[in-house]
């Protein structure tokens, strides 16, 4: 396969993100002086303002970092629903569903993870790498493709709102592409929040850092969402701002083949990844051709029975006993794999293992639903420090507080209305996340983050990319390339929970007999064209200290670019 693009090399660093500002933003950081963690967090926070339908500047924003001298942290970067809300507020006030507004409001996390990332690991403060995303706010950026589509998909949603329609329906229409975009109220909120900082640096940069985060979750930033929510009915209260704080949560890892594979805890989907990694393996794709019909069936099914476990286990581990040792264990990833045929895909959801399942009721729709929320950024240094995160957060299913240009965490969404789910919402608790960053410490050395945005689809592409690069030898860049396929045999992780029984999507780069013999085994193909978004977009960085260069690649499939130097 010839990619599209080349492989990205440098001798010292490298930055990938989900769109080329945001690339530019990390790169100049690190050309700068600056870390990892200086440098991803100014791609993240600039992803807010270049991609605002995919993240937002107050969404989540889940980190990992692994720093020179081995340390490896998770920043969860992930909001809490309000205390006030009723435990039982779906199920009785909204028929058992997460209505669009302010009432899937949870705390917005992300300037509080990027804030904890500078003072626990960065070298910068916060205004510095955040003068990139006012910059594109203040002064705007063209709007690009798949921006376009994605507010002319949602016009009718952002028209609920006259703060969405203000600014993302400018003269009553869609922006058409090639115009620019500029998001003053946003470029103001963030430019407070330095000041503030700036005015506090006479202490020191962690000085500076807390009145930062200050400005946003007690200040004049905060009185207004709270403000805000209580005039639209949410619960959102000025204490749960004041006292949030993103949680540092420990690292799920495990070695295959020589590799570490390190991702985040259940409460995103994160040990998935490594589920489905481990099924895979114990069924055994050595032999099988890159995207055979017995490759992708080995990985769908693998895909399928990870998935299960976590709709019927993954959530908050503050609130919910998660197994995860266990579903990682040999004894049970060798049970799970017994349920793998290879003439047969199963039919639907595979049950927990020697339980019956849920019954579950099939989506009528033709096709899924879905959210193009999320974008990713990756960094690694001269001095070996990477850094990985998912932001997240759309625009259009709940309202722009008027006169600070974003929109508070949806996130809500993702949480089941049902409490007594595992996922299920209740005060205090946090959604189950579907952004997962994660990264890979090669067996040859160095360090590899790598992620995408995706929703279902996340932990599906992550895993083709990262079997295509260590599996089948693919240089990076191709690895990202290849063609993708994604199951929807489960329930969606996003409101209203559609479930496509032995549903298989598949990039029609792939062989028609291929695809054809896949259907003959029970899967329900349907094409996907040539290349699209809903596959994901992988970024990743690699450090190869046995070259000394660092390596990179971006997704074509979204406006995601790689740079090094």
């Amino acid at each position: 396969m010839h990619p599209t693009r080349p492989t990205i090399t440098g001798p010292r660093h490298a930055v990938s993100a989900g769109h080329y500002l945001a690339a530019a933003a990390g790169f100049a950081i690190l050309e700068a002086g600056g870390n990892a963690v200086d440098a991803g967090c100014a791609a993240g926070i600039a992803l807010g303002i270049v991609q605002p339908d995919l993240v937002g500047f107050g969404g989540v924003a889940p980190i990992m970092l692994r720093m020179a001298d081995g340390t490896v942290e998770t920043i969860a970067g992930l909001g809490h629903w309000p205390r006030a809300m009723p435990a039982d507020a779906f199920m009785r006030e909204h028929g058992g569903k997460i209505p669009a507004g302010v009432r899937r409001t949870v705390v917005p996390a992300a300037p509080d993870a990027w804030i904890t990332a500078l003072e626990r690991h960065g070298t910068m403060s916060f205004g510095e790498v955040a003068s990139f995303a006012i910059r594109y706010a203040r002064d705007g950026y063209a709007v690009y493709p798949l921006l376009a589509e994605s507010i002319n998909a949602h016009a009718a949603e952002y028209a609920r709102w006259p703060s969405n329609a203000a600014l993302y329906l400018p003269g009553g229409r869609p922006p058409a592409i090639g115009a620019r975009f500029v998001m003053t109220d946003l470029a103001a909120t963030i430019q407070y929040m330095a000041d503030e900082e700036r005015a506090a640096a006479s202490g020191g940069r962690l000085a500076g850092l807390a009145a930062a985060r200050a400005a946003f979750y007690r200040g004049d930033i905060a009185q207004r969402i709270v403000a805000h929510q209580r005039e639209e009915g949410g619960w959102l209260s000025a204490e749960d701002l004041a006292n949030y704080r993103s949680r540092i949560e420990p690292a799920v890892r495990r070695l295959w083949r020589g590799h570490e594979v390190i991702v985040c805890g259940p409460w995103c989907q994160g040990p998935s990844l490594l589920q489905a990694l481990l099924i895979a393996e114990r069924a055994g794709i050595t032999g099988f051709a890159h995207n055979s019909a017995d490759y992708l069936h080995v990985l769908t099914e693998s895909i399928k029975l990870a998935l299960a476990d976590r709709e019927y286990t993954f959530g908050d581990p503050q609130f919910v006993d998660v197994p995860v040792e266990r579903l990682l264990s040999p004894d049970y990833i060798a049970r799970r794999t017994a349920d793998l045929r290879m003439d047969a895909a199963y039919p639907g959801m595979p049950p927990p293992l020697g339980n019956l399942g849920p019954a579950l009721e099939a989506s009528a729709a033709p096709m899924p639903r879905v959210e193009p929320d999320t974008s990713y950024a990756c960094a690694v240094d001269r001095w070996g420090n990477a850094f990985s995160v998912t932001p997240s957060d759309g625009s259009w299913a709940a309202p722009v507080v008027p006169g600070l240009g974003f929109v508070p965490s949806q996130r809500g969404a993702q949480s089941r209305p049902d409490p007594s789910h595992p996922a299920g919402a209740a005060p205090g608790k946090r959604p189950r996340l579907t952004p997962n960053p994660a990264m890979v410490l090669p067996s040859g050395g160095g360090v590899m983050p790598f992620g995408t945005p995706g929703g279902d689809v996340q932990i599906q592409a992550m895993l083709q990319v990262l079997l295509n690069h260590l599996h089948f030898g693919m240089e990076l860049q191709v690895a990202i390339e290849a063609p993708r396929v994604a199951s929807y045999s489960f329930p969606s992780s996003f409101a209203p929970f559609e479930y496509f029984p032995g549903r298989l999507a598949v990039e029609s780069r792939i062989d028609p007999a291929v695809r054809a013999e896949l259907a003959a085994r029970g899967h329900e193909v349907k094409d996907w064209p040539d290349w699209t978004w809903l596959a994901g977009s992988v970024e990743a960085v690699r450090g190869d200290p046995a070259a000394g260069l660092v390596l990179a690649g971006a997704d074509p499939r979204r406006p995601a670019y790689a740079i090094a130097g």
